[in-house]
């Protein structure tokens, strides 16, 4: 960035230079760089419009990405809630399935523990 300034001000410092030094009258170098002046401000305001037409352009491709970006995101939000949900209610279903079997291991372990005292007993007889 420094060079192309130092190169844009060699060549504005060339042309000041070569239009005080050539054999024109005053009024005519001051035409010249009036002209010279004029068509400098058209450029640059034409460059300057040029490039507010870009940012707009990328301010609008950025705020579409943005929006597809917070559209993913709920959209993301929302199937790992329904995920989450289906897994408690899996989780809770075989909590209940766990407690009925665990339930029915432990009456039968207290009737064959039952079961099996009595055969002890009658044996000890």
């Amino acid at each position: 960035m420094a060079k192309l300034f130092k190169l844009a001000a060699m060549a504005v410092g060339g042309f000041v230079a070569g239009v005080l030094l050539a054999p024109k009258s005053g009024k005519e170098t001051r035409e010249d760089l009036k002209k010279k002046a004029d068509e400098a401000k058209k450029k640059a305001k034409q460059k300057a419009d040029e490039l507010k037409d870009v940012a707009g352009e990328g301010k609008v491709v950025f705020k579409k990405s943005a929006d597809t970006a917070g559209k993913e995101a709920v959209e993301f939000g929302r199937s790992a809630k329904a995920t989450a949900e289906r897994i408690a209610a899996e989780a809770a279903e075989l909590g209940g399935e766990a407690r009925t079997r665990a339930s029915r291991v432990a009456a039968d372990a207290k009737k064959n523990a039952h079961e099996l005292q009595k055969d002890v007993e009658k044996h000890l007889k």
